[in-house]
């Protein structure tokens, strides 16, 4: 069986949303005799993560109510590599999205691996968020780290989230054909926040 790490490496010097130092984590490591020891700072959108429902709707679910039975299982990763500006319902009527469907978006956007921002990375629309919202479908992924390009009053997010479909950012996804997977997204076990820094491993079950 072959599988495939999905996620971001975390270091200092990795890419953090806009370039904002305050986003970029930080390690503290200490040696005393044989032992050492590393403090971290970490926000909680580093790198590969998935966000709950209180990250854009006040008063809304934190982070412990997505069970993980969302977040273990069957995904379809379709190729939008021809985008190069927001993905539209036009871009996703080519593909076949069912109901309940958890799909990842392979964008242009796994190919810049720069350690800087990118600001003109690819996004998912408000009118595709629209259209994935009326298939009903379970969650999406997309290989950068916002779904949105801070659209005002964040409506892709707002309206994914309202729908209770499970939003997961910063895929790496260069590797990955297009196709089915079974996908393990594993977040660190947090309580009261709005996201979780994440491992997302894709299984190849053929």
């Amino acid at each position: 069986m072959k599988f495939y790490d999905i996620s971001m490496e975390i270091h200092p010097n990795m890419q953090v949303w806009e370039n904002m130092d305050s986003k970029k984590p930080a390690f503290d490591t200490r040696t005393f005799d044989t032992v050492t020891d590393t403090n971290m700072q970490l926000n909680a959108h580093t790198g590969t993560h998935i966000d709950s429902p209180l990250h854009m709707i006040n008063h809304a679910d934190t982070f412990e109510n997505i069970p993980l039975n969302k977040l273990i299982r069957q995904v379809k990763v379709i190729d939008l590599m021809h985008v190069t500006d927001g993905i539209s319902s036009n871009d996703l009527k080519a593909h076949t999205i069912n109901k309940n469907d958890f799909i990842l978006f392979k964008t242009k956007n796994s190919f810049y691996e720069s350690h800087s921002f990118d600001f003109n990375f690819i996004y998912l629309t408000e009118d595709g968020a629209e259209y994935l919202i009326n298939k009903k479908i379970a969650g999406v992924g997309i290989d950068t780290l916002g779904i949105e390009r801070s659209q005002e009053g964040y409506p892709t997010h707002v309206k994914l989230l309202q729908s209770d479909i499970v939003i997961v950012e910063g895929l790496r996804l260069k590797e990955i054909v297009p196709g089915e997977y079974f996908m393990v997204a594993a977040p660190l076990k947090l309580i009261g926040t709005e996201a979780a820094p994440a491992r997302v491993i894709l299984f190849d079950m053929e």
